[in-house]
């Protein structure tokens, strides 16, 4: 369904709120691999939600079909990566702190 047919908000408007989830989402994972990265521990961290964040955004993008879009490669698949990477943070920073706990 076309909301923009029923719906009589100006072409910009769509716009704009494309490129919201595509700054919010990448800068808000940024921010949380920045924050384990520079404490190096995910404590707090839930590693099976970012995993999941990681799953929705990917089928995200490929549910969408905007696959020339940049505002879906940068707001569901470059957010699949981050969260990717959390995840892999997550887990190293975990590893380690079982092995110096031990």
């Amino acid at each position: 369904m076309d909301l923009t047919n029923l719906i009589a908000l100006p072409e910009w408007l769509f716009t704009v709120l494309g490129w919201v989830p595509a700054v919010i989402f990448p800068t808000a994972s940024g921010m949380q691999l920045l924050a384990i990265l520079h404490r190096r521990s995910a404590q707090g961290v839930s590693i099976p939600a970012w995993a999941l964040f990681a799953v929705a955004n990917l089928c995200l993008f490929v549910y969408t079909e905007k696959y020339d879009e940049i505002e879906s490669i940068v707001g569901a698949l470059g957010t699949s990566v981050l969260n990717v990477c959390i995840v892999i943070a997550a887990l190293r920073y975990r590893k380690q702190q079982r092995a110096t706990e031990a």
